[in-house]
């Protein structure tokens, strides 16, 4: 499983480069450190290794730049020794200095850098560029604090600060020198010389954007890119001496806290005003400080080369792509720097934005878009503004007149509509590609959020279907999965993921099967151990672990799960001869701060596993874990353990998912809707490897088409058993942890139950006890198991950057 070494020539060259590191970095020997001081000379000596590999692009080359606000890199010693296949000599020379590598690979925090899938995938494609030798690097913002550290207290999810930060991140390097200014507020002035005019915006506040760098090493250390996090502030030291003096020690010191602010913490809760001119000025702030270094690069490497026609090659050399409406300014930004600061032509400049910059979205719902008033963003960024409406009304007045329904075509494409400035009509316009991330999602876009959009350019649209780090996600986090996998077909899996599909012809082999029980036991006692520690949670390994970890929101229906568990939960007090198959339900992730529905559900899984838990009539047969503070580093445990990944939001609203894509390569069967890439993951393996239920698309679009959709009727119909969960809710059967759950009874019953819980459960509830049911026969359900990671290889990120690359960014990989 391991390459050659590249960076240590033994397993005694590594021992004594890391001895000779501890005394130079911390001036201490290796045996007078503490854990977390030998992880951190560790990952800092592993990091200047990859400084040392770095090489810039040649001229030439044309450079991908993926802008995102969010990298949920995750820890990276691990991944890193991988990629550089250097992790056995590391694991034994750690080993005979008398500690495990193991213990300093926990010793890493999670990045808080992202949240959930958007921030992932960012982070798995920046892997698949570097493992691909593509000059691809990411631009985002540095943020001291993550979203908030997840921990449960009386059944309630509770925000504590997540301080990743607390002991230094040694992967990453500040480049002061390339430090920019961005501005916000003041005004714009207009000034003339002869016929010539132009405009400055003046006053205002100026920040400085601090670059921090992070490597990014490429699979067998071939490629070394970057990640590039940007940090605010002060552009000047303002500090009030006389506020200070006086013992007014916050106002003294409030201008540069109000900077330093902007890069504070990820996703600032902006439920008030505060809150989202403060997110507003994240996005301006990464934006404008990444094309702002990426056009001074440019310049410096092609200015002689093509001289006054410098700015019309730049997209022959630079790709912009902008992962989701996050970095939407770029378009506009772009253009105000051109024309601004570089005196190219407005037309011109628009065209070489579009050329440059191409655009992924990730949401189907319509009202999920990103929307800003336009009175905050004119306030805030006035200039900017300024170029988005010129282009707004440009817009408007080369439409199409001639079209059917061009009013309300137009209605739905402007940028600028009913007070907001809509953010996914900025990129859409400002791109010349625009993707969705499943096949299911993309046909979405087309036929109805963006549906104007795709009737005018149809052109513009393609698919690109999610994909994973395969590395991370199966040769990372699985170890004894992967070194079975290693064992059997070889190590280039790790380079070309379809090479899983060897597999297949050892489905039925009863020797890699045994393995196969071996290795899922082993990955399910070490989660059963970590909840444990945890969470207090006893679990049995001999169960079946029912898994679904993601981020909580009404349309990912955690609630229909729980209701599932209140079902069997019920029905086995019921019915003494009803034995439903002795599982284990674990969930993780966390709900937005100001999303007061999913902290409720979060709130009931609680309740209801301290009712499960400690009922003795059931808790041999069911059980119920709740993992806080779900990360990449738990992630890791969870996905390789998993034997049933629960994929349960209505159909058409999930864009694509990728924990489907980590469970079912890790061996887990899905039980799911027919919904973003659980589709895809369907027709790879099978209707018999797969378990569908509920609604389709289609169905659900009747439904809410036809208004005859009434929950309350399913409520009445069958009082003795979906009634009797409903009524559950507020009857006290689960308030003794909490307190009663009225305002989920209120979705479900005032607001006519909008996500379809009860709607599919009877479906979903006959699907789970099939799957179960199948469980007990171990042979089969390894062969499907095994069948989905011979499968799960067309999920790799390799693939879909590949895409990226021929399709939209016309890079050879």
């Amino acid at each position: 499983m391991q390459k050659k070494a590249q960076l240590f020539t033994s397993k005694e060259d590594f021992i004594n480069q890391y001895r000779e590191e501890c005394e130079s970095l911390l001036s201490k020997k290796y045996d007078e450190l503490q854990p977390q001081e030998r992880y951190y000379v560790l990952a800092s000596l592993i990091a200047s290794k990859a400084k040392n590999f770095k090489v810039d692009a040649k001229k030439g080359d044309k450079s991908v730049y993926y802008f995102s606000l969010e990298f949920l890199i995750g820890p990276l010693l691990d991944n890193y020794l991988l990629n550089f296949g250097i992790r056995d000599i590391v694991k034994e020379g750690c080993a005979e200095l008398g500690t495990t590598l193991d213990d300093l690979i926990a010793c890493e925090a999670d990045p808080g850098l992202g949240n959930g899938g958007l921030g992932r995938l960012a982070a798995c494609f920046l892997d698949s560029m570097a493992a691909l030798g593509i000059s691809g690097h990411g631009n985002g913002m540095r943020y001291r604090y993550g979203l908030f550290k997840q921990e449960i207290e009386g059944g309630r999810q509770v925000e504590k600060m997540d301080n990743w930060l607390e002991h230094g991140f040694p992967w990453e390097t500040r480049k002061n020198e390339s430090s920019v200014l961005v501005t916000f507020g003041g005004q714009v002035v207009r000034h003339q010389d002869g016929e010539r005019f132009w405009f400055t915006q003046e006053g205002g506040e100026v920040i400085k954007a601090v670059p921090y760098d992070v490597p990014i090493i490429g699979y067998e250390g071939k490629t070394v890119n970057n990640l590039r996090l940007w940090s605010a502030e002060p552009a000047e030291e303002n500090f009030d001496l006389d506020a200070f003096n006086a013992g007014d020690y916050a106002k003294a010191m409030k201008f540069r806290s109000d900077v330093e602010a902007i890069s504070q913490i990820l996703y600032p809760n902006d439920a008030g005003e505060h809150g989202r001119i403060l997110r507003l000025k994240q996005e301006y702030l990464f934006v404008s400080a990444g094309l702002q270094t990426i056009l001074r690069s440019f310049e410096k490497n092609y200015g002689e080369k093509y001289g006054d026609k410098l700015w019309e090659h730049l997209s022959d050399h630079v790709c912009i792509h902008t992962n989701d409406t996050h970095p939407a300014m770029c378009g506009p930004e772009l253009m105000r720097i051109l024309v601004d600061e570089k005196d190219v032509d407005f037309d011109l400049a628009f065209k070489i934005a579009r050329a440059t910059i191409s655009y992924t979205n990730h949401t189907v719902m319509p009202e999920a878009l990103e929307k800003w008033p336009i009175n905050t963003f004119r306030e805030l960024l006035p200039r900017l503004y300024m170029f988005i409406e010129e282009i707004d009304r440009r817009y408007r007045d080369t439409f199409p007149h001639d079209r059917d329904n061009w009013q309300e075509e137009l209605s739905q494409t402007a940028i600028l509509w009913d007070g907001q400035v809509r953010m996914a009509n900025l990129s859409v316009i400002f791109s010349h590609s625009v993707n969705g991330v499943s096949a299911l999602h993309t046909g979405i876009l087309e036929a109805s959020t963006l549906r104007s959009f795709y009737e005018l350019s149809p052109e513009l649209f393609n698919n690109k279907t999610n994909g994973i780090s395969h590395r991370r996600f199966l040769g990372n986090a699985n170890p004894k999965y992967a070194r079975l996998i290693c064992d059997t077909i070889g190590d280039g899996w790790l380079s070309d993921a379809t090479q899983l599909e060897k597999l297949e012809k050892y489905e039925e082999d009863p020797s890699f099967v045994e393995e196969f029980h071996k290795a899922k036991a082993w990955d399910k006692q070490r989660l059963a151990d970590y909840i444990k520690e945890t969470t207090g949670t006893a679990l049995d390994t001999n169960m079946v672990f029912d898994v679904q970890v993601k981020r909580f929101h009404a349309y990912k229906r955690q609630l229909l799960n729980v209701f599932k568990i209140l079902d069997l939960y019920n029905r086995m007090l019921a019915d003494s001869s009803f034995q439903p198959r002795p599982t284990a339900f674990i969930f993780s992730g966390k709900a937005a701060q100001s999303y007061d529905f999913a902290k409720e559900v979060i709130r009931l899984i609680n309740s209801v596993a301290d009712v499960v838990n400690n009922d003795a009539r059931v808790n041999q047969t069911l059980r119920v874990a709740f993992v806080p503070n779900f990360a990449v580093s738990s992630a890791q445990l969870v996905y390789p353990a998993a034997e049933i990944s629960e994929q349960i939001s209505w159909a058409g609203s999930e864009a694509s998912g990728t924990s489907n894509m980590k469970l079912m390569m890790n061996g887990a069967i899905t039980l799911g809707t027919y919904d973003g890439a659980n589709v895809e993951i369907c027709d790879l393996v099978g209707e018999e490897n797969i378990k569908i239920f509920g609604l389709r698309t289609e169905e659900v679009d009747a439904l809410r088409a036809g208004g005859n959709y009434w929950a309350r009727d399913l409520y009445d119909r069958d009082r003795q058993r979906l009634g009797r969960i409903v009524d559950e809710l507020v009857d006290g059967t689960l308030a003794h942890l909490s307190g009663n759950f009225n305002s989920i009874m209120d979705e479900l019953h005032v607001n006519n139950d909008h996500d379809l819980v009860l709607k599919d459960f009877y479906s979903y509830v006959d699907a789970w006890e099939e799957l179960t049911e199948f469980y007990g026969d171990r042979d089969a359900w390894a062969k499907a198991a095994i069948h989905n990671t011979a499968c799960s290889g067309y999920f790799s990120s390799d693939r879909t950057i590949r895409e990226y690359a021929r399709d939209i960014w016309h890079i050879d990989a």
